[in-house]
């Protein structure tokens, strides 16, 4: 089973890369693709592949049971009072709604979830996140890296009339407080789950590069918003936003690359 789940986590991130550049592309060379809704599903199905290669099915579960409550919960009450994100509201291109919120947006949001803690376990290693103080910096750090994904994609996805913020906003017609929400969500959800976690021992391993692939993910993310941009004006925020994380996750991991795989516990522990 560890080898079939390790396949298509393997084939999901080449698939989801795939996808990316097919989107890229789409001004100059139209590729098959699968549109927002399509791309979601696979690259949501590629985090929980991998993170069950790394962390078991229990934990993928709880982990994911965690972002989808915590997620759904902040996006609904967020929609219905406009308190938490700024007034807003989700039009009918994401597909089926369960309450206000379709349903692909808690799956959006592991989406993003897992490989942006991926990326700040990498820039806080060393940290013990069996402790209080330890799993609290890995959920501070990694709400700031995904909060900086949302920096660069939202003005686009709303843009394209995914969402509509009512009032529109300061920063490309988002709200500004829509990232102290984005901050709050992220932040809530990986604290709860490192809380869960804090005492459970990691005890699996694996090759170094298939460990980092949603390192990569994060990484080939970046790049692609730095490159090319709905609106023009983000790519600097992107190179710079995303860029920066995700720089430095690739300079520690090329540090540590002849390291015995180990040397300490992986990343997703």
């Amino acid at each position: 089973m560890s080898r079939a789940v390790r396949v298509m986590s393997w084939l999901l991130f080449v698939l989801s890369n795939y996808l990316i550049v097919a989107a890229a592309v789409s001004p100059w060379l139209k590729l098959p693709s699968l549109g927002n809704i399509g791309f979601t599903l696979v690259y949501v199905l590629f985090a929980l592949f991998h993170c069950v290669a790394m962390a078991g099915v229990r934990r993928t579960a709880l982990f994911f049971s965690i972002s989808a409550a915590v997620s759904y919960l902040m996006e609904e009450v967020g929609v219905r009072t406009g308190f938490i994100y700024g007034a807003y509201h989700y039009s009918d291109l994401l597909g089926p709604k369960l309450g206000h919120v379709p349903l692909l947006i808690p799956l959006a949001w592991f989406m993003m979830i897992y490989p942006s803690w991926m990326v700040a376990r990498v820039l806080v290693k060393g940290v013990d996140p069996r402790t209080v103080r330890g799993f609290t910096a890995e959920a501070m750090v990694a709400a700031w890296v995904m909060t900086a994904w949302d920096l660069v994609m939202d003005p686009g996805m709303s843009a394209a009339g995914n969402w509509i913020w009512e009032h529109g906003g300061a920063y490309f017609g988002v709200p500004r407080r829509n990232y102290l929400g984005w901050l709050l969500t992220t932040f809530l959800v990986y604290w709860i789950a490192g809380w869960m976690w804090r005492k459970v021992e990691h005890k699996r391993t694996s090759s170094r590069i298939f460990e980092a692939l949603p390192v990569y993910a994060y990484a080939i993310f970046a790049a692609r918003y730095a490159m090319g941009n709905r609106i023009p004006a983000l790519q600097v925020v992107a190179l710079f936003c995303m860029g920066t994380p995700a720089l430095v996750a690739l300079i520690r991991l090329g540090a540590t690359w002849n390291e015995p795989a180990d040397a300490g516990a992986a990343l997703c522990e």
